[in-house]
């Protein structure tokens, strides 16, 4: 058991006298921000004096009174208002780390009541090349899955692919009207991407030839009508103003629609053979939807062009996969649930859950003015009834407890209907959860892409990611007297710095935050980046070589950990914490407080290395002591990236 949650045992029993609601506040004990202060503080004197109308530093001597802790802290303390300072004693945060000396698992224990949870990660449409646009999706569930897997619970990874959309309609609709077939043999993927890139910007033309004239009539009216509450709008008047600025913004939208589609128009005009195409497949749209359509109904030609395209398909997202160390138990894409989304409207019919609006088949929930719709009007099934049959189909033959969905945050919504139906439906003792994230972010302050506007390919992100590693291994080899890497070294480190930069980068935001991609700070030496951890993993790992002392030795010996200083006590404080981190990134599944961790536990390793030499120890118990922290330290650091996919390397 954490000591964290150990001291919340504690004090639950001495707070159930005074409190018939103790939970909120043992959410008020945590670790320390100063030393100064202790290493715990609990603030909850403060709000229960409120509740029982008493001084609160009198409520935290009754707290103290009722407190046993002796056998971990030294007396606790009252602080100002009512603050209860804790220190843990030194000779128990030696017995700790002594009991974890040498174990990887830095005494992490498997949960007691292990869940089975599915893991719904990555999940990009096939047929196109991966962008960074699932960077976030693929690193921050493939973190999730690793962590809970070391916690002690049943974890299934499921890549649930979109392979049934309506891009299998535009890719086939431009298969059959402008493939080059000799492109087609060299490169499948490369072109099919090209074919629903095509398809999809005359798609796009032809909506916006159509829409344009509207949205300039509906300018002109906003206009007017801007500048007639102008015009009797009071300065003095804020509701007014606030009425005003509604109509500017109705307005700034309009001209932003209309801006992009005379975009979509002069991109199709300023080349002849796609002004050519597009004058030649006018009902292009409609006419891909029918291809969709077709194929979903089981037309024989579209499903063998589909069975054709799929492997080649496959097999490119495999190879970026590979090279991001990540593994999923199970693809299984949209196409494999399409034998049971009839069934699955059937079914929510019967419950008298889905009705008929507008001839399509919805599910209204309450509070939700969009309705769940799951089956359009032309017949063909949408997202929500795959994601229906999905969802029973893991709860039925996978057995799951729980299902996290690691999607971006712009698709809430459809995720909130999608729970609150399924619970309707039936499966009120599934815990379901969408895990969002937001958007990847370049120096412009829009989503990184490419400056002719495309989206950077996931591929050439890691290339580039791996040649700048390169540069950054070579100048670190090149300054030591004798290099020590060979260049079969020096690129298989490149490629554990690179990607391991690309992660972390990614990792060590706030999930729901979007970032800023930057290349120099993702690779730096220094600050919160998997360099600096992999750095400091080869840092100790040179410690041991020049003093010609086998780690796993250290490791096996019986240990004896000396605490002679304060830079020593906060380093064996910080790794008997290890399963806190632990507990942190399951409780609301964010990696980063895994990297948090980390980097606070480098910062205190190198506060001890500048203070406390292992090389010239006053004593030789003294230095086998700081060379168990030593270990246990590089310990942490390599479980702690594993749990992220990042690797480490000896030699660096």
């Amino acid at each position: 058991m954490s000591i964290l949650q150990t001291l919340k045992n504690r004090f639950a029993t001495a707070l159930q006298p005074l409190s018939d609601d103790v939970a909120p506040l043992l959410d008020m004990i945590r670790s320390s921000q100063d030393p100064k202060f202790g290493d715990f503080q609990a603030n909850c004197a403060m709000p229960l004096a409120k509740q029982v109308g008493r001084p609160p530093r009198d409520v935290a001597a009754d707290i103290i009174a009722a407190l046993d802790v002796s056998d971990i802290c030294e007396a606790p303390e009252i602080a100002g208002p009512g603050f209860i300072n804790l220190k843990l004693k030194d000779a128990w945060i030696v017995e700790r780390v002594n009991s974890i000396a040498g174990d990887d698992r830095l005494g992490v224990m498997p949960v007691e009541n292990p869940r089975h949870v599915i893991v719904d990660f990555s999940s990009p449409n096939v047929a196109k090349p991966m962008h960074v646009g699932h960077l976030r999706s693929s690193v921050i569930g493939d973190a999730i899955c690793r962590t809970l897997r070391f916690a002690g619970h049943k974890v299934t990874s499921d890549n649930h692919i979109g392979d049934w959309g309506t891009q299998f309609g535009m890719i086939i609709y431009g298969y059959r009207n402008f493939v080059d077939s000799a492109a087609y043999a060299a490169d499948p993927v490369a072109e099919l991407a090209r074919l629903y890139k095509l398809v999809n910007q005359l798609s796009d033309y032809h909506a916006a030839k159509q829409k344009l004239p509207q949205l300039k009539i509906s300018l002109q009216l906003q206009k007017d009508e801007l500048a007639a509450e102008q015009s009797e709008t009071d300065p003095a008047d804020k509701k007014a103003k606030k009425k005003l600025k509604s109509f500017q913004k109705a307005v700034d939208t309009t001209l932003d629609s209309i801006k992009s589609a005379e975009e979509k128009l002069a991109a199709v005009a300023a080349d002849s053979n796609l002004q050519q195409l597009a004058d030649a497949h006018p009902n292009i749209a409609r006419l891909a939807r029918a291809e969709t359509s077709k194929l979903h109904a089981g037309d024989v030609d579209n499903q063998k062009l589909w069975d054709e395209f799929l492997p080649a398909c496959l097999q490119a997202l495999q190879r970026v996969y590979d090279r991001l160390d990540i593994q999923f138990d199970m693809t299984l894409g949209e196409s494999y649930y399409n034998p049971m989304l009839a069934d699955v409207v059937s079914s929510l019919k019967d419950k008298g859950l889905a009705t008929d609006s507008d001839g399509a088949t919805c599910v209204f929930v309450e509070g939700n003015e969009a309705p769940f719709i799951v089956q359009k009007t032309d017949g063909a099934f949408t997202y929500a009834t795959t994601d229906l049959a999905t969802i029973q189909y893991r709860v039925e033959q996978l057995k799951a407890d729980e299902i996290l969905y690691v999607v971006d945050k712009r698709q809430a919504e459809h995720f909130n209907l999608l729970f609150k139906t399924c619970e309707l439906w039936g499966f009120k003792d599934l815990k379901c959860q969408h895990v969002s994230f937001g958007t990847v972010m370049g120096k412009d302050g829009k989503p990184y892409k490419t400056r002719s506007g495309d989206n950077i390919g996931l591929e050439s992100l890691i290339d580039e990611a791996i040649a700048r590693a390169r540069t950054v291994v070579d100048e670190n080899d090149d300054r030591r007297e004798t290099p020590v890497l060979s260049a079969e070294d020096r690129h298989s480190v490149a490629e554990i710095v690179g990607i391991g930069g690309i992660k972390y980068a990614d990792l060590h935001h706030n999930r729901e935050s979007d970032y800023e991609f930057d290349w120099d700070k993702m690779l730096a030496t220094t600050g919160d980046t998997a360099t600096y951890m992999q750095y400091a993993y080869a840092r100790i790992c040179g410690i041991f070589r020049e003093l010609n002392i086998d780690r796993n030795a250290i490791g096996q010996a019986t240990a004896n950990v000396l605490l002679t200083g304060p830079e020593e006590r906060a380093l064996a404080l910080q790794l008997i914490q290890f399963d806190e981190a632990i507990s942190s990134v399951i409780s609301d599944y964010r990696p980063n407080q895994m990297t948090g961790w980390l980097f606070d536990a480098a910062g205190k390793f190198s506060a001890f290395y500048a203070q406390c030499s292992v090389k010239n120890a006053e004593t030789p118990e003294l230095k086998a002591s700081r060379l168990v922290l030593c270990d246990l330290m590089a310990r942490a650091i390599k479980t702690g990236l594993s749990l992220l996919a990042i690797d480490t390397a000896e030699v660096l």
